[in-house]
């Protein structure tokens, strides 16, 4: 009861600017390590400013390499993306429909001949099961 509500107010917008600084930071360093165009030496001295003078050294990163960081986490989701639909593709089994097709187009063209007289109905059903085998 001794706590006003403005108090509890500015409690809670300080420790939710605190998490997001946080998790600011924790993005920025992730990226730093994820970056190809940055050398060892690179990453090290951006990660020495990141860590001590975090303030200072987060706000240049940003500034610096903001736009690239945007354009990573890009290709990163991008490439995320074909790998999902590439073990979609797999696990659907498009990769085995051209077979499916064949003996669909197979089993027409036998039909076609049965029809025609070309091949008796013994001959017809023994390439059949032949085929579906």
């Amino acid at each position: 009861m001794d706590y006003p509500l403005l108090n509890l107010f500015w409690t809670m917008m300080w420790f939710f600017l605190w998490i997001l600084w946080l998790f600011l930071l924790f993005k920025v360093i992730t990226d730093i390590f994820r970056s190809h165009d940055l050398s060892g030496w690179g990453k090290a001295g951006w990660t020495v400013l990141v860590v001590l003078l975090p303030y200072i050294g987060v706000l240049v990163y940003l500034i610096a390499r903001g736009k690239s960081m945007g354009n990573r986490d890009r290709a990163l989701a991008m490439q995320a993306e074909s790998s999902f639909q590439d073990y979609i593709r797999k696990a659907a089994g498009t990769e085995n429909q051209d077979a499916g097709r064949r003996h669909v187009d197979e089993l027409a063209r036998l039909a076609d001949l049965k029809n025609s007289g070309a091949i008796s109905e013994d001959e017809y059903r023994a390439a059949k099961s032949k085929l579906l085998a």
